[in-house]
C-alpha cells in the first residue's frame, strides 16, 4: 500500500470503501422494497416506464401501491448512479488497488444495466413471472457482489491477519461461500414461489405444491450450512471479525427460518412478516458474502 505504516490512508483513498457501504445497504433496502412491491401488489402500480404516470414524481395518483413501485424506482436510479461512481473511483485508483476491486466494480455495473432493462420488462411484460424471477435474482447478486466488493476494500486499507490462523485454513475457508450459494438459490426459489403466487395456490387449492416443497427441502440444507459457521468459529476460536460475521449469520439464518414458518401458518396474511422475511434473506446473503471474503483476503498491495 502507498500509505506510511501505522497512519490512515487519504481521505480520498477511503472513500470506495465508505461508498461501497452505503451501496450495500441501499441493495439491501432495493431488494426489500421490492419483496413489498410483490406483496403489495404494486408492480404495476406505475403503468408506464421509466417514469409514472408520465410523471417524475406522479403527486395526483400517489397513494401506498404508487409511492412503493416510485420509491423502488429511485432508489435503482440512485444505487446506478453510486455504482458508476465507484467504479469510476476503483478505476481511478486502481494501481494501489487489488485488481479485483476494479473487476467487482465493473461487473457489478454491467449488471446494474441488466437490472435496468428487467425492470423495464418487468412493466412492459406485465409482470412475467421469469422475468420477475431474473430481476430478483439479479438483485441479490449485486448485494452479494458489493458486499464482496466492500470486503475486499476493507482489507486493503485495513489489514488483518487472519491468514496467520491455522483455523482458517482447509475446506472451512470455503464453507462460507457454499453456504452465501445455498441462501442466494433459496432466495430465487423464493422468487419463483412469490412471482407465480405458488405458496398461496398450495395453501388453499393443493396446486405447484412441489416448488414449496423444494423451498422447503433447499431451506434446510442452507440451515445446517449456516449453523455451521458460529459452531465452527466458536470450537476454533476464529479472530473477531470472522467470528462476528459468522455469529451474525447464524442469527439471521434462525430468525429466516422462524419468519419462514410464521409466513407459512399466517397463510401470507401479514405483509409486514413476508416483507421481513425478504429483508431477512438479503441481509443473510450479504453477510455470508462478506465473510467469504474476509477468509480469502488479497495481499496488501496489487
Amino acid at each position: 500500500m502507498s500509505s506510511s505504516a501505522g497512519l490512515a490512508p487519504p481521505p480520498l483513498h477511503r472513500a470506495p470503501l465508505l461508498l461501497s457501504t452505503h451501496l450495500v445497504v441501499a441493495l439491501v433496502a432495493l431488494v426489500t422494497l421490492g419483496g413489498a412491491t410483490r406483496v403489495m401488489e404494486a408492480g404495476l402500480a406505475c403503468p408506464d416506464w421509466p417514469l409514472c404516470y408520465g410523471s417524475v414524481l406522479p403527486t395526483a395518483e400517489m397513494n401506498i401501491r404508487v409511492f412503493l413501485e416510485w420509491f423502488h424506482r429511485l432508489d435503482a436510479a440512485l444505487v446506478g448512479l453510486g455504482l458508476l461512481l465507484l467504479t469510476a473511483l476503483s478505476w481511478g485508483q486502481r494501481q494501489r488497488l487489488p485488481p479485483a476491486v476494479t473487476t467487482l466494480a465493473t461487473t457489478a455495473m454491467v449488471l446494474v444495466g441488466v437490472q435496468v432493462a428487467l425492470g423495464a420488462l418487468t412493466v412492459t411484460r406485465l409482470l412475467r413471472f421469469d422475468i420477475v424471477t431474473a430481476h430478483l435474482a439479479t438483485g441479490l447478486l449485486l448485494v452479494a457482489l458489493l458486499s464482496l466488493l466492500r470486503q475486499r476494500l476493507r482489507l486493503t486499507l485495513e489489514p488483518l491477519p487472519l491468514h496467520r490462523d491455522g483455523a482458517l485454513t482447509g475446506p472451512w475457508r470455503w464453507w462460507p461461500t457454499t453456504a452465501a450459494l445455498l441462501v442466494y438459490l433459496q432466495c430465487v426459489l423464493g422468487g419463483v414461489l412469490a412471482s407465480q403466487w405458488a405458496t398461496g395456490r398450495c395453501l388453499q387449492l393443493l396446486q405447484g405444491c412441489h416448488w414449496l416443497t423444494t423451498h422447503r427441502l433447499l431451506a434446510g440444507a442452507a440451515l445446517l450450512a449456516v449453523v455451521a459457521l458460529p459452531l465452527k468459529a466458536a470450537a476454533a476460536a476464529w479472530p473477531h471479525p470472522a467470528r462476528h460475521l459468522a455469529f451474525a449469520a447464524g442469527l439471521l439464518v434462525l430468525l429466516q427460518a422462524g419468519l419462514g414458518l410464521l409466513t407459512l401458518h399466517l397463510h401470507l396474511s401479514q405483509p409486514l412478516v413476508t416483507i421481513a422475511h425478504q429483508l431477512g434473506a438479503a441481509l443473510l446473503l450479504s453477510v455470508l458474502t462478506s465473510l467469504a471474503g474476509l477468509l480469502h483476503p488479497l495481499p496488501s498491495s496489487p
